[in-house]
């Protein structure tokens, strides 16, 4: 990773409308969550408010705002030419904007994920901690997917929504087989792998959603890398 790009990405994604986006997700999600346990008993929806509306809505927002932010703008005032004229590793530059990313997804997307199962419910941090390390992995993995699609789309905003709603969410209900390229299903694998109140229903299994989660990140990155690498050369996206 190189400090400079990674500072020059923090402070472009804070200096931004989508650093406060990314605070208001967060906020709204957590203020939800005490409404609920003020109105109702402790425990009350945890899955449908920690998992589906944390978890698998909010952090990947998050996620796909944080990603578009560190990269997307850069491509498209064309100012990733001046920044491509250095002498920096390209791949270390998509591990840099990655970092900034990932950081950002965790701060903003996976820890309101344990302090909502925290306020839910209280008297069972354990399944709040479950809950954290599965959004972790999906924080990871979101973070990855979204880099390598803004570095291949100046539309990455729509596609990374349509991925979210439609893939994710639509299909992800309605088609068994999905859970296999599903991210949230990962998720949901590892966190039931920690707790046993957690449903991991149609699980592929924690070892595939590990592997399967790297693949992602890793092909993520090294896709970003080239896509970059070959920006430099052809000055398109």
């Amino acid at each position: 990773m190189n400090p400079t790009i990674v500072r020059l990405s923090a402070q472009a994604l804070f200096g931004r409308r989508r650093g406060l986006m990314m605070l208001v997700i967060p906020v709204v999600l957590l203020a939800l969550t005490l409404v609920v346990r003020l109105l109702t008993e402790p425990g009350t929806a945890y899955t449908e408010i920690v998992g589906e509306l944390g978890r698998d809505l909010a952090l990947p927002l998050v996620a796909l705002l944080a990603a578009t932010a560190v990269l997307g703008p850069e491509i498209d005032d064309g100012s990733i030419v001046y920044l491509l004229a250095k002498p920096v590793n390209r791949w270390s530059v998509a591990l840099s904007k990655y970092a900034v990313a990932l950081g950002a997804t965790l701060g903003f997307g996976a820890l309101p994920v344990l302090l909502a199962g925290l306020v839910n419910d209280a008297g069972n941090p354990g399944t709040a901690v479950a809950m954290l390390a599965g959004a972790v992995l999906a924080a990871f993995t979101y973070s990855g997917l979204f880099l390598a699609l803004c570095a291949f789309t100046r539309h990455a905003v729509v596609a990374g929504l349509l991925f979210v709603f439609l893939w994710e969410g639509t299909l992800g209900n309605l088609l068994s087989g999905v859970r296999w390229l599903s991210v949230s299903a990962w998720a949901r694998d590892l966190a039931a792998a920690f707790s046993d109140r957690i449903d991991a229903a149609a699980s592929v299994g924690t070892p595939y959603a590990v592997v399967a989660a790297l693949v992602v990140v890793v092909g993520g990155v090294a896709f970003a890398g080239w896509r970059l690498s070959t920006f430099s050369l052809t000055g398109e996206t």
